[in-house]
């Protein structure tokens, strides 16, 4: 699993349900974002698995890999990730040996401990089978285990699923799963487009910890990144005020669709409220292109990634694609950084 030399740049998908649009329509609306980037070089196109949020879409994760990859041809498509506590490593494994069986070469498998969703609604997924975040070390072995050669006295096996050597990746807002991807030799994948926090922590643990694998030989670092451009500073502002009434609306326990833009932002929070949305997003880019380049920049000489998993809730899809399609220009001039 040897990524291609110089910065990749990828997207990160939750299908956004829009005030007033149904999910139908969010799917629709990523399948055509999907075939949009993989046009503009886009590496992979990942989406995420959450659950019980009005806003998100792709609780049904392997369901929307399949619809995106039988949309487009090239680009990569995967998981971004699943949250492996909530499901059987057996079932992951079916599921996304099929993936690789219908789109051979193309699937990505991310992983998450987390639940992708409060704890009343973690306990309706997993209906006390015993599995946490606490197991996870354990489970992601054993999903390794279904996807790779069968062992000698195996005697439950994936099918299909069984040595097809799904590449897996590790994702995570804190120290433990770069300590796991680290040890494991597997891709990391930090949260930063929404808890930046431990974000240098985790990437100095996991590059100085690493041991090469047969999945790779050297560390990957991938990391998220809010995505807003467009042709002026002041549209992409305007812009970025739908993602910050996401964090706003998460922040006081009220999830809702994504909403349109508004003038003023500030006449939506207090100062407390401004100052913990601007913490969880710190990691954006919002700009008109040079601006965006700048940010862009900054981001990738304070953290050395060697991908960036862009994502952008955007209201207006016309304006979501002219975001990426800015980004995607950017990305190109910029993937020196990684040579």
């Amino acid at each position: 699993m040897k990524p291609p030399p110089g910065l990749l740049y990828s997207v990160l998908d939750l299908s956004p349900i829009l005030k007033g649009e149904t999910a139908a329509q969010s799917f629709r609306h990523s399948l055509n974002l999907a075939q949009h980037v993989e046009k503009w070089g886009y590496h992979r196109y990942w989406v995420a698995e959450h659950h019980n949020i009005p806003g998100v879409a792709s609780a049904a994760t392997s369901v929307v890999i399949g619809h995106i990859a039988g949309g487009t041809t090239t680009i990569r498509v995967g998981s971004g990730g699943i949250m492996l506590p909530n499901h059987a490593p057996l079932v992951i494994a079916e599921q996304f040996g099929t993936l690789e069986s219908l789109y051979p070469g193309r699937i990505d498998l991310g992983l998450g401990r987390a639940p992708g969703g409060d704890q009343l609604t973690a306990r309706a997924l997993r209906r006390g089978l015993g599995s946490s975040g606490d197991t996870f070390p354990s489970d992601v072995r054993e999903l390794q285990g279904f996807l790779g050669a069968p062992l000698p006295g195996q005697r439950v096996f994936a099918v299909p699923g069984q040595g097809l050597h799904v590449p897996l990746y590790l994702l995570g807002s804190s120290t433990f799963s770069a300590t796991l991807a680290a040890e494991m030799g597997l891709p990391f994948a930090f949260a930063s487009h929404f808890a930046p926090e431990l974000l240098h922590q985790a990437l100095d643990i996991y590059r100085s910890q690493f041991q090469p694998s047969a999945a790779l030989d050297k560390p990957h670092v991938m990391i998220g990144v809010n995505v807003i451009a467009a042709d002026t500073d002041a549209e992409a502002q305007r812009l970025f005020t739908s993602l910050q009434q996401v964090f706003l609306n998460l922040i006081r326990g009220r999830p809702t669709q994504l909403q349109p833009p508004v003038d003023d932002i500030d006449a939506l929070w207090n100062p407390v409220e401004a100052t913990q949305v601007s913490r969880m997003t710190r990691c954006s880019a919002v700009g008109g292109p040079d601006t965006f380049r700048q940010q862009i920049e900054v981001l990738l000489n304070d953290t050395g990634a060697d991908e960036i998993i862009a994502t952008a809730h955007i209201h207006d899809q016309q304006a979501r694609l002219h975001s990426f399609e800015i980004a995607a220009d950017v990305f190109k001039s910029l993937q020196h950084f990684n040579s």
